[in-house]
C-alpha cells in the first residue's frame, strides 16, 4: 500500500509539470553527474601529478572563484541576447574540450590556465540554466521547480564521487575523458529535446546591441529592491558557507570529531535534501517568499550558533538537520524571488548578479573564518555566525515589509 501510494504521488508530481521541464531536470542530473565525477578529485590529482602542496590547490580554487565571476557575468548578458539554449550548448561543448585538455597537460601553469578557461566556460551557462527554468515554470511553481532541480543535483552529488573514485583508481585521465564525453552527450540532448525559451522581442522594439546588453547590468544594479535582496543573501550565505569550508576543520581540531564523522553529517544533509526538499517546498509555497527567506536564515543562525555551545555527536547532527532545513528553504526560494523580480528580457542578467550572492561569500568567507579560528577562540566563529544570521533575518523581514511580495498560488495566480 505504501509503495503504491508513493508511486501515485510521483506520477501526480510528474503530471504537474510540462515535459520540457523534466527533460531539463534530466540533463541537469547527467551534466552534474559528470562534474561530480571530476571536481572532488582535483586536489588529489594536482598534488599527485605535479608533486605540489595544498598552497597550489588553494590557487586552483581561487582561480575557479575568479572564473565563476567572469563566466557568470558574460553568460547572463549573452543569455538575454542570444538565448538560453544556445548558451547552454556553447557552455557544454567548450567545457568538454577545455576539460579534456586539462587531462593531458604536463605543466602546472598550463593546467592553471586551462582551469581558468574551463571555469569560465562552465559558469557562462549557469544563468541560462536558471533563466530557462524560470521560463518553463509558472510563477506559482518556481520555488518547487528549483527544489526539484536541487534534488537531482544532490542525487548526482551522491553518485558521482563514488563512480569517480572507481575511475581514478584506474587512471585520473579517465576522469577528464568521462567528464568531457558526458558534457558532449548532454549538449546533444539539449540540442535535440529542449526548446528555446527566450521571450520573443516585443513587436516594434529596437534590437539591442551587444554593448547595450552588457550596459543593462547598470539597470540591474540600480534596482534598489533587488540589490538589497542580494546584500541580505550575501549575509545569509556568509553563514552557510561554513558547512563546506570551516566546519569540518573545527570539528576535527576542536571537537575531536574524525573526518568520517564530518562525512556522516554531510551525508545527513544530502539525504534530507533528497527526501524532504519537494514536500517542504510545496508546504511553504503559500507563504510570502521574503518571510520564508527570514525563516531559512533563522535556521542558519540557530544551527551554526549551536556548534559554539554543544559538544556531543547527537547535537552536532541536530545542528546539521536545522541548517539543512534552512538550506532547503533559502536555496529554491531565493531563485524564485530573483525570477519574480526580474523583467523577462533581463532574466539572464538578474540571475548572473544573483550568482554573486554565492560567489562573494565563498570568495571571502573562508578567509574571514580562518582568521577568526587562527587568532581567537574558535568558538567565536559560531557566535559571530549566529549574529550575522540574525542580521540576515532582520534584512529579509525588512524586505518583506518593503515589497509585500507573496508567492503566487494556484488559487490566486497573483504575486
Amino acid at each position: 500500500m505504501f509503495i503504491k501510494r508513493q508511486r501515485r504521488k510521483i506520477r501526480d508530481l510528474y503530471r504537474e509539470y510540462r515535459r520540457s521541464f523534466w527533460i531539463l531536470v534530466g540533463v541537469t542530473f547527467i551534466d552534474r553527474l559528470g562534474g561530480f565525477l571530476l571536481f572532488p578529485f582535483f586536489a588529489l590529482y594536482i598534488t599527485s601529478k605535479f608533486n605540489v602542496g595544498m598552497t597550489e590547490v588553494g590557487v586552483l580554487f581561487a582561480l575557479f572563484s575568479v572564473s565563476s565571476a567572469i563566466g557568470s557575468t558574460l553568460g547572463g548578458a549573452l543569455t538575454d541576447r542570444l538565448g538560453r539554449k544556445r548558451m547552454i550548448i556553447f557552455s557544454l561543448l567548450t567545457t568538454s574540450f577545455s576539460t579534456l585538455l586539462m587531462g593531458f597537460v604536463d605543466s602546472l601553469q598550463a593546467f592553471y590556465a586551462l582551469a581558468l578557461l574551463s571555469g569560465i566556460f562552465t559558469d557562462v551557462g549557469g544563468p541560462a540554466y536558471d533563466a530557462m527554468t524560470a521560463d518553463l515554470l509558472p510563477e506559482q511553481k518556481r520555488a518547487e521547480g528549483f527544489g526539484i532541480l536541487r534534488v537531482a543535483v544532490n542525487v548526482s552529488a551522491a553518485i558521482g564521487p563514488a563512480i569517480g573514485g572507481l575511475l581514478a583508481a584506474r587512471s585520473y585521465l579517465l576522469l577528464f575523458v568521462t567528464d568531457a564525453v558526458v558534457s558532449t552527450i548532454v549538449a546533444l540532448l539539449v540540442f535535440r529535446y529542449l526548446p528555446e525559451t527566450k521571450p520573443a522581442a516585443k513587436e516594434g522594439a529596437p534590437r539591442e546591441s551587444t554593448v547595450d546588453t552588457f550596459r543593462g547590468y547598470f539597470r540591474v544594479l540600480r534596482d534598489r529592491t533587488f540589490m538589497l535582496f542580494i546584500g541580505v543573501c550575501i549575509l545569509a550565505t556568509l553563514v552557510y558557507m561554513n558547512i563546506s569550508t570551516t566546519l569540518g576543520v573545527y570539528l576535527r581540531d576542536v571537537a575531536g570529531v574524525p573526518e568520517s564523522g564530518y562525512g556522516l553529517l554531510i551525508s545527513l544533509n544530502a539525504v534530507m535534501v533528497v527526501f524532504l526538499q519537494i514536500p517542504l517546498t510545496r508546504r511553504i509555497a503559500v507563504y510570502p517568499p521574503m518571510l520564508m527567506m527570514a525563516v531559512g536564515a533563522l535556521f542558519f543562525a540557530i544551527g551554526f550558533a549551536m556548534y559554539g555551545f554543544v559538544s556531543t555527536n547527537a547535537f552536532f547532527a541536530l545542528a546539521m538537520a536545522i541548517i539543512t532545513m534552512g538550506e532547503m528553504i533559502v536555496v529554491p526560494v531565493s531563485r524564485a524571488v530573483t525570477a519574480a523580480l526580474s523583467p523577462e528580457e533581463m532574466r539572464g542578467r538578474y540571475m548572473a548578479i544573483f550568482g554573486f550572492s554565492w560567489g562573494i561569500p565563498f570568495a571571502i568567507g573562508p578567509l574571514l573564518a580562518g582568521m577568526i579560528m587562527d587568532n581567537a577562540d574558535p568558538h567565536w566563529l559560531w557566535y559571530i555566525s549566529g549574529l550575522v544570521g540574525l542580521l540576515a533575518v532582520a534584512g529579509f523581514l525588512y524586505l518583506q515589509r518593503r515589497t509585500r511580495t507573496t508567492v503566487p498560488t494556484a488559487e490566486t495566480g497573483t504575486l
